[in-house]
Formats: structure tokens, C-alpha cells, sequence
């Protein structure tokens, strides 16, 4: 068996490492680049109930270390996905697992009731944390008794893996996650960007649209690796971590502070191979380890 094989819940994964959602759209856009089938999981870009055109432009913005995004969940909508991507994905990826996004419960509800008529969805992730939208999005993760009736929610609709993602731009996110484990989540994601701002020094303006956006890439690694080492020891629920991961490097980092599973983000505009590049580097560094499994990596900082 390979030594990157996991599992979650009742769900395999060929490796631990996916690719993150809203950076790889819904997996056919890659395919040309990337062989799909050696990405641990699709995580899809955000589906909403209805078709959204996202946020205004200007809603990206490169910086030195990262990148500035509010685009604003911008999808298909969930009747568009079922007919248009989910076939293909279905045919092509490992494992596939529907990122849902939504304004209200009731939004987010009657997403997962559509999907739940379709086969071949493991799982889904709910995005209770993007800070690009004025309605939903934060609101879900930044109390825990709205986490908890949100993940209860869809807990009740579903035998699929629910897995909520949750926001850096809290005090103590290790609090949110234990209140979507008591909640029924088969699994915690984390983190999702972290609210950031540009200015213009010509035109004086703000460099986003909507002033203030969600800030991804190398520079918050190191937030990414603290919250999810506070998660790891707040909740026992497998934790998939992501921030910032570029290199295989990176992401047995997160896995030596106690990650099950990461995903790669924004390294997926600059080389969409990064997830099966990381997969293979980590196998090498199993191997030179003498390390049987991924999971005799897992939470093996020393202090």
C-alpha cells in the first residue's frame, strides 16, 4: 500500500494532498497540465445556490509575498455544477469533494440537498470563512454557536464527510473548531485567507474593489501553521491544513504539528502540478526517513 494513503472518516484518499477550492476551479481547467488522478482530492471552487458573478473588478492584487483576492465566490451555481462539471470531475478525479458556500443556512442547506441526489461527492467542505462577500461567508465561523447550528445543520442532511473551513481572523480559532466538533464535522480545514489591503501610491486608491480582501501565499504560512497547531491540540477530529504550501517541504511541516491531510492554494496559479510535486517529494522524504506511512510523520514535533 502506498505510504501516502489516508483515510477520513469511511473515505480513501491516494495521498494527503488536494488541492484547495477557488484555486484550481472545478478541475477540468488543469487537465491539460496535470495528471488529476495524482491529486489526493478536488476541492471544488465554492458553489452557491444560484450562479454568482462575484465581486467587481479591480479583485486581485499581486503583492511581493502573496496575492490580494475578493472575487467574491463567483460560480456556476448548484443546478450548473450537477449538469456541467460534475460529470466530468466524476470521470477524471480521486476523490471529489464539493466546496459549498452560501448567504444564508438556508442557501447552504438546499446546496448539499441538491448534491446529495449525485453520486460520486465524498464529502464537503463548507466555507464558513471567506471575508470577500457581505453576506454569509465570515458570519458562519467568527461565533461558535453559529458554527455549531450551521455544522449540525448539514450534518443532519448528509452521511458524506462535512468538513467546515474555517478563518484565521479570529482570537482563538481552536474554540470555533471544537464547537463544529460537537456539531457533528467529520473533519476541520483551515485556514482560509487572511483579510488584507493595497493602496495605489498613484491614484491613491485602494487596490481592491471591495477595499479589503482575502491575503494568500507564502507569507501566511506561519499563521497557518500556528492556527492549525492550536486546532490539532484543541479538537480529535482529523485536520487538513493549508496556507501558504508551495514546496513538500512545507507541507511536512504541517504535518509534523499534527495535520491528517493539506491542500495547495495559491502555488496552483503558478504551477498546477504543485499538489502531485509536493505528493512525490513527500514520499521521498518518508522513504529517507525510514518512515513506513504518513501518518508516523503526523504529530511528531519536538519540543
Amino acid at each position: 500500500m502506498s505510504p501516502l494513503r489516508i483515510q477520513i472518516g469511511r473515505v480513501e484518499f491516494p495521498t494527503p494532498v488536494f488541492v484547495a477550492s477557488g484555486t484550481f476551479g472545478y478541475g477540468q481547467e488543469a487537465a491539460d497540465l496535470v495528471d488529476l488522478r495524482g491529486i489526493g482530492a478536488i476541492v471544488t471552487k465554492s458553489i452557491g445556490a444560484t450562479p454568482r458573478l462575484g465581486n467587481p473588478q479591480p479583485r486581485l492584487c499581486e503583492t511581493p509575498a502573496g496575492l490580494l483576492n475578493s472575487i467574491g465566490l463567483q460560480n456556476v451555481g448548484v443546478h450548473s455544477f450537477v449538469a456541467e462539471k460534475l460529470p466530468y470531475l466524476r470521470a477524471h478525479a480521486n476523490v471529489i469533494i464539493v466546496n459549498v458556500a452560501g448567504r444564508t443556512l438556508e442557501e447552504y442547506q438546499e446546496v448539499v440537498t441538491v448534491l446529495e441526489q449525485q453520486e460520486g461527492i465524498a464529502g464537503y467542505e463548507l466555507n464558513f470563512s471567506c471575508p470577500n462577500v457581505k453576506e454569509g461567508g465570515l458570519e458562519f465561523s467568527q461565533k461558535p454557536e453559529v458554527t455549531a447550528a450551521a455544522t449540525a445543520a448539514i450534518r443532519r442532511l448528509t452521511q458524506r464527510l462535512v468538513i467546515p473551513k474555517l478563518t484565521p481572523n479570529v482570537t482563538r480559532v481552536s474554540e470555533i473548531a471544537r464547537a463544529a466538533e460537537a456539531a457533528g464535522a467529520d473533519a476541520i480545514s483551515l485556514i482560509n485567507t487572511v483579510t488584507g489591503m493595497a493602496v495605489d501610491l498613484e491614484t491613491w486608491r485602494p487596490r481592491l474593489n471591495t477595499v479589503v480582501g482575502g491575503y494568500s501565499g507564502p507569507a501566511i504560512k506561519p499563521i497557518a501553521l500556528a492556527k492549525v497547531y492550536e486546532t490539532v491540540n484543541a479538537v480529535r477530529l482529523p485536520v487538513i491544513g493549508m496556507g501558504g504550501i508551495r514546496t513538500w517541504q512545507d507541507a511536512a511541516e504541517f504535518f509534523l504539528v499534527g495535520a491528517t491531510a493539506v491542500q495547495i492554494g495559491t502555488a496552483n496559479f503558478v504551477d498546477p502540478r504543485t499538489a502531485v510535486q509536493v505528493a512525490e517529494g513527500l514520499q521521498r522524504y518518508l522513504a529517507a526517513k525510514s518512515l513506513g506511512s504518513i501518518a508516523e510523520l503526523r504529530g511528531r514535533l519536538q519540543r
